[in-house]
This record gives structure tokens, sequence and C-alpha cells, in this order.
């Protein structure tokens, strides 16, 4: 019962998507609401049976029901109830599934918010989305159906990837990154909404923009996800090996990460719209061919999923939506000429620019990287390997330029800066970023690239930090308020702005930290009895005991290892080996004890079968902690620029304004006259 009806509501939303499609564009070419609402309607019902056909499958997966194909590939009797369920994204059908979910979800909420709103535009995108769920429905319901029949059925299955069990970011690592990567169709369709309408002003930036913070935020915490679920499970000691998988979700990151700064331009002063539309595109293609990579089979790495013909689908889709949007561009290339121009070198639009063109270097220089091995083993058959030296050599220097920008952009005024405004903004900041860099090679730092991420690191933190301290300070002179008061209101006064500045903060952080850890990790290993000690950096340790458990589905042979300060006892860790039934290797559990300092990470690499003796790797890590702390900052700083402005009404009686203006509420009479803006306040500009 549970298949047949997972099935059915999957080939139901199939026929639907595909009848929406054409209801949605027919309306908005001729203007037919009625035709519209069908369209809407259908995505509403889309969502409905999307979201019955993963409760039918999870349901599935509860009850062990290993007639349905994918819970005989995932499910086991004696995986723990909460890894059953978050099996459900755990291998290629079950993750297509989700991801249809996701997709239907944000067109529904889409439509819903955006229902009322005239126009062309929001039917289109309805019309986009829906193209979108066409193609995977057509995955559902053809290579990646999670619900065909298994006959005989299998007493019992597999389980999940032993990785995929093994800590507790897998349930939510997966999620967030559906979140990120599925919420980039969002802006994609009112791009091609937008350009279909022909409506090529920023409407659709304006009604997309929050979208895009959303989709954004949501990847970049789960970049941090996956890393942290890295350095916790993998046991190597490291958070990104620049693994094709890896690479696959931080390409989207980049072109997001720069469409999120550029749309600023075209919204401040009409400019860059090409360049949207462009990196809202890629965005969105580079979603589905890391889908493509991790789903595809034409990788080998941990994260990814193994299967043949679905590859050629993601191609031809990909194909597809690269031709349709460049015969869009073109089309409408001679309505796209910016109203403004640079008027001035130095100025914030150039910072943008310059932004831009960085962001679209990193991305291509990671493609080529990730791209070049398959190419090579395609064309040539020849086995090739790109790793970190590749990455690292081409990408520091790019990442060294942005965090200057990242410094210098929220400084700078729009248009052009006067005389004098280098020498009075970035006087201090360079001074700062000259003393960090003496101290860096006065305590030992080689690394030049390192040196370079702590001097521009705290130039650019400089900058943002005195951001909030200007405005602050103006609010304080004319209002008469204490520091954190003025603070708080400067902030939830231009949200957008500040919560960008914050998201700068927590990328500084992050940035600095992954240099520090870097260039100063120490590790060692060696092979010791109970009661015997080793030492690294100042960190000393002794193994004290092996044992072994027995769980309902792994083995687990583990260490107690004292941490020590002197002789005396400071603290216990428990780096283990967790031995699967349906693997032949191991998987580590390391035991990490991290201070603000850093990280003291031990892994258990191998043991004596009577307990006489250990294997442990001893790693020293400094600042690893800040990288999740940096990556937490720049969530929030994205949920402060969405988090919705109070609007506080002060009288009734409306102010009259020419025609065409806002209505402004009636001040209170103990207000007085109003106050002038002080010369140098918090109405510059914009954040992202």
């Amino acid at each position: 019962m549970t298949r047949e009806l997972g099935s059915s509501a999957i080939m139901v939303a199939m026929g639907l998507a595909v009848l929406g499609v054409p209801l949605a564009v027919n309306g908005a070419h001729t203007g037919r609401r009625d035709l519209v609402r069908g369209a809407y309607a259908v995505v509403y019902t889309n969502w409905a049976l999307l979201a019955v056909a993963n409760l039918a499958m999870v349901w599935a997966l509860v009850s062990h029901d290993f007639s349905v194909s994918y819970v005989s590939q995932v499910g086991s009797r004696a995986t723990p109830l909460f890894y059953t369920i978050i099996s459900l994204w755990g291998a290629l059908e079950g993750s297509i599934l989700f991801w249809g979910f996701i997709l239907a979800s944000y067109s529904a909420a889409v439509v819903w918010i955006n229902r009322k709103r005239e126009g062309a535009m929001v039917p289109y995108a309805a019309a986009t989305l829906l193209g979108i769920a066409v193609f995977f429905n057509l995955l559902l319901v053809g290579p990646a159906d999670p619900f065909k029949l298994v006959s005989p059925v299998p007493a019992d299955g597999p389980g999940p990837n032993p990785l995929l069990q093994n800590h507790i970011l897998m349930g939510v690592h997966p999620p967030l990154l559906y979140l990120g990567y599925v919420g980039m169709s969002v802006p994609f369709a009112f791009a091609i909404g937008a350009l279909l309408a022909g409506s090529t002003d920023d409407e659709w930036i304006k009604t997309t923009r929050k979208w895009t913070i959303v989709a954004w935020g949501f990847l970049s915490a789960a970049i941090i996800a996956g890393m942290w679920w890295s350095y916790e499970v993998l046991g190597w000691g490291g958070y990104w090996a620049w693994d094709p998988v890896e690479n696959a979700s931080f390409m989207p990151w980049l072109t997001a990460t720069a469409f999120v700064h550029s749309v600023m331009v075209e919204e401040r002063r009409g400019m860059l719209r090409v360049w949207n539309l462009s990196l809202v595109t890629a965005t969105f293609l580079l979603t589905i061919l890391g889908t493509f990579l991790t789903r595809s089979g034409v990788l080998s790495s941990v994260h990814a999923f193994s299967n043949g013909p679905i590859g050629y689908y993601f191609l031809t889709f990909i194909a597809l939506v690269l031709v349709l949007s460049l015969m869009l561009l073109a089309g409408r290339s001679s309505e796209l000429h910016s109203k403004g121009r640079f008027d001035a070198p130095v100025s914030r639009e150039t910072v943008f620019l310059l932004n831009n063109l960085l962001f679209t270097v990193f991305t291509f220089t990671v493609l080529i990287g990730t791209l070049f091995p398959l190419a090579a083993d395609s064309i040539r058959h020849v086995k090739v390997s790109v790793g970190g030296p590749f990455f690292n050599k081409m990408t520091l220097p790019i990442c060294m330029a942005l965090l200057f920008l990242m410094g210098v952009g929220p400084a700078l005024p729009w248009r052009r800066a006067p005389k004098d405004f280098l020498k009075r903004e970035f006087g201090v900041p360079t001074a700062v970023a000259i003393v960090v860099a003496a101290l860096s090679v006065a305590i030992g730092t080689r690394d030049w690239f390192a040196v370079g991420a702590f001097a521009f690191g705290a130039f650019a933190l400089t900058t943002n930090l005195r951001q909030f301290w200007i405005g602050a300070a103006a609010r304080m002179k004319a209002h008469g308020e204490n520091p954190f008061v003025a603070l708080a209101r400067l902030v939830g006064a231009n949200r957008r702005r500040y919560g960008g500045y914050v998201a700068h903060i927590g990328a500084i952080a992050t940035a600095v930290s992954i240099a520090a850890s870097s260039a100063f990790k120490a590790e060692r290993e060696a092979t010791i009895k109970p009661g015997q000690t080793m030492s690294l950096r100042g960190h000393t340790i002794r193994l004290d005991s092996l044992w072994g458990q027995e769980q309902s589905q792994r083995v687990v042979i583990g260490s107690t290892v004292a941490v020590l300060d002197g002789q005396r006892e400071i603290g216990r860790m428990n780096p283990r080996l967790n031995f699967y039934r349906t693997s032949d290797q191991p998987i580590a559990t390391p035991a990490v004890r991290s201070r603000a300092s850093g990280d003291l990470y031990l892994n258990l690499m191998a043991f004596e079968q009577d307990g006489s003796g250990a294997t442990i790797r001893m790693i020293v890590e400094p600042l690893v902690p800040w990288i999740w702390v940096g990556g937490l900052i720049v969530v929030l700083g994205a949920a402060i620029s969405l988090w919705p402005a109070r609007r506080r009404v002060w009288g009734t009686a409306p102010v009259p304004v020419p025609e065409g203006g806002d209505e402004l509420p009636a001040l209170p009479p103990r207000l007085g006259a109003p106050r002038p803006i002080p010369a140098r306040s918090a109405v510059s500009g914009d954040a992202p």
C-alpha cells in the first residue's frame, strides 16, 4: 500500500506539472487570470503530492518495508531510528525525492506570497519552476524511481552508507545543502520570468532579494556543516580537501555571493544588469552541475552517489537550460543597457565590479580543476589527479584580493570619493594591517599567504567594525543614546546594510582561522602502551585503556586517553574505530577537545587485539573552532538582513506628500523639529 501511494503521487505530480507549464505561459501571455490561477493551483497540488510521496517513503523506511526498492538499498532493522529516517536522503533515489519536495515547497511559497501581484512576471516564474519540477518528476518516474517493487522481498537490508550514520551532522548537512541548492531556483525563475515578460528593470531583483539571501544563507550553513562533518568523521584532521563534491557545492556559493553583492549596484545605480542575469543563471546551472557530479557516478568520492543513466538526463537538462537562457539574454540585450555609468575609479561601484570579476575567476578556476580529470579520462583515457596544491596555488591570491575588497567596499561611497577620503577612512585600518603583518612575521610565520591573510583580515575587520562605530557615534551625538542602545537601533534601522557587515565579520573570522590552522598545524603519530604518554606543542596525553562495545549496527573499539597538565589530569578523550557489518574498513570517530585557542585532535589509528597498545595520531590545530563560529556569524548576518523592520506609527494624521511619494507618519510634538543628519552618518550605502 505504501509503495502504491508514493508511486501514484509522483505519477500524478508529473502529469500535473506537465499540464501546468503551458497553462502558466498561456495565462501570462494572454493576461487571463483564470489560467494563471489554474497554474498556481497546480503548483500547490504538486507540493501536496510530493509531500505525500516523501511521507510514504519515510513510513516505508521506518516500517522496514523491503518490498520498496529504496528501502532494500538503505534500510536495515539494526539501524537506529534517527539514521533510518535521515537515510531518506542517503542515496540517489531518496535524495532526488527529497529534492523534489524542497523544490515544490519553495515553488508553493513563492506563488502564495506573490499570488496577487499583477503582470506576467510571476506567472512566467511559476512556469519556470514547474518546468524544473517536470525534470525532477521525470527522474522520479524514470531512472530514479524509489518505489520500484522488489521481488522476492528480502528479510533485511544493508543499511545506509556507514559514513552517513557515523555522525549526527548528516541529519543537518544534506537538508541545508538542498535548501540552499534548490532555493537558487527562485531568483533564476524570476530572472527568466522578467526576460519573458519584457520587464528588464530591477523589479525581479527586488522581488527575489530575500529569497536569494535565504538560499545563500542555507548554502553557507551547509558548506560549514559539511566542513565540520569532514573534520569530525573522516579522521584525517582536515576540513577541506578540494574534493570534487566539495567543489560542487562551493562553486554556486561563489557566484551567488557575487550576485548578492552585484544586485545592489543595479538597485542603486541601474548598472550591471547583464552581470546579474548571468550570475543568477550561472548559479542555477552550477547547482544542477553539482547534482550531476554527485549522482551520475562520474566521480569517486565519499560524498558521491553512483548510478549510470541518470547522468545523461542531467547533461541534457543543463544544455537545454543554458541554450534557452542565452537565447533570452541575447533577445533582450538591446533592452539591458545600464542607466548609470562609472563616475570614478575609486567608488563602491568599481569595488563591486572587481568583486564580480574575482568571484568569476575563482569559480572558473575551481570548475576547471574539478572537470579537467573527467575530461582527460573521457577524451584521452588518462588518469589525472588535481588536488590541493593546484587549488591552493591558484585561489589563494584571489582570496587575498577578496579579503582586501571586503575591507575597502563598505567604506567607499557611491559615485566618487572626495580627495582626502582614502587617507581619512583607511589610515587606521592600514596601520592595523601593517602591525598585524609585522607581529605575524615576528612570531615565526613563514607562510606568506598566511601573513597576507592575517594582515588583510585585520584591515577588513577594522573597516567593517569602524562602520558600526561611525553609525553608533552619530546616533549617540544626535540622540544622546548610550552605546549599546545606539548600536542596537543603528542595526535595526538598516538591517540589510549592517547584516551584511556582520556577514563580512564572519567571513573574515573563517578566513583568518583557516590560514592559522593551516600555517601552524602540527601532528605526531606514535604507538604507546597503557600508562605511557606522548606530547606535542605543549599538549600531553596518556593512554589509559582500550575497550570494546557491541551496538545494534556496529562494533566499537575505543580508547580512553587522559589529557594532562604536568601530572594533573584535566580532561579525558575517547577516539574510536567503528566496525560496520557492511563495510570492510573501519570508520574512525576522532576525539576533539576545543578551546578558544584551537583544537587538540586525537585519532585512533590501530590497536593490539589484547589491549596492550594503540597507535594514536595527535594533531594540534590553532583557531579551528573559529571557523565554525565564523560560519555561524555569516548565517547570523544573513538572518539580520532578512529580519523585517518594525514600523513605528507615531500618530494618525498623515503628512501630505507629493504625488507618487510615500506617506510619512506624523511625529509626536515631543520630538520637536527634525534634527539635521550628521555629515558622516550611517546612510551612505548598503551592504548585502
